[in-house]
């Protein structure tokens, strides 16, 4: 069973000594979370990354978080991910959570493929026997032979992504946490990627990946978020979502944030 619920769920950076400019902040508050000043001095300044995000997300929901950059929409992901805790709010996980903001967290180009194999699968959330039984398959879909003998240092840049790919789509997913996607390489090997991100899909509960892909969201998502300013402006279908945030981005007002 895999779940994730948050309630009312606020998220706030201090940054200390930043004093900006009118001009600026009015930029910053258009393109990222809201602005405040803490103190009367303007010394200390809070941006709400995310401010009373709401949300209910059941086995079987694949959704696209839609927004322009500084939405808000990586912090969801690192918040549902456990990487930012809430200033308030609350956030609810059931099942195992996996992120791919990275394809291949923790490589390390001193180590062997293999080595790396089991650190990035250790990272991704899986035991080292859980690992070692996916290592022929990742030999197999990875096609780099002897080389996974040899340190990273000596792949080349389709070589590194081949590894990522393979060890990032081994696991066995519960909510998979995706930003902006994955790299798949070169056009030989983008096919076969293709299929298997497809089935890597398949075998998640629930689906949560913010993209700026409009072909990548109708394809995969059932379910559109609309952010704004660290928001969520509207929960629906992905057409009408998309529909809005299209309206938006061409100067029509913003609709009131779901409560």
């Amino acid at each position: 069973m895999s779940a994730v619920v948050l309630d009312d769920v606020h998220v706030e950076f201090p940054i200390y000594g930043s004093q900006r400019s009118l001009r600026k902040a009015l930029f910053q508050r258009a393109t990222g979370g809201l602005i405040s000043h803490a103190d009367k001095n303007g010394e200390r300044v809070i941006i709400k990354a995310l401010s009373g995000v709401s949300m209910n997300l059941q086995e079987g929901d694949r959704v696209g978080l839609v927004g322009h950059n500084g939405a808000g929409k990586s912090t969801l992901l690192r918040v549902i991910a456990g990487v930012y805790e809430p200033t308030s709010g609350r956030i609810t996980t059931e099942g195992r959570i996996t992120p791919l903001f990275d394809a291949m967290p923790g490589l390390d180009g001193e180590d062997t493929g293999y080595e790396n194999i089991i650190t990035g699968g250790l990272l991704l959330g899986m035991t080292r026997e859980e690992i070692e039984q996916k290592i022929p398959e990742i030999e197999e879909f990875s096609e780099l032979g002897e080389y996974l003998t040899l340190p990273v240092r000596t792949y080349s840049s389709g070589m590194v992504t081949r590894l990522s790919f393979a060890v990032a789509t081994s696991v066995e997913p519960g909510v998979l946490l995706m930003d902006e996607g994955i790299g798949t390489g070169d056009a030989r090997f983008a096919e076969r990627a293709r299929k298997r991100m497809n089935e890597f899909i398949g075998r998640s509960r629930i689906v949560v990946i913010a993209t700026h892909s409009d072909q990548l969201l109708r394809s995969m998502c059932n379910k559109g978020v609309l952010m704004q300013a660290g928001r969520v402006l509207m929960v629906g279908d992905v057409e009408e979502v998309l529909c809005r945030y299209q309206a938006l981005v061409s100067g029509q007002p913003a609709l009131d944030a779901v409560q």
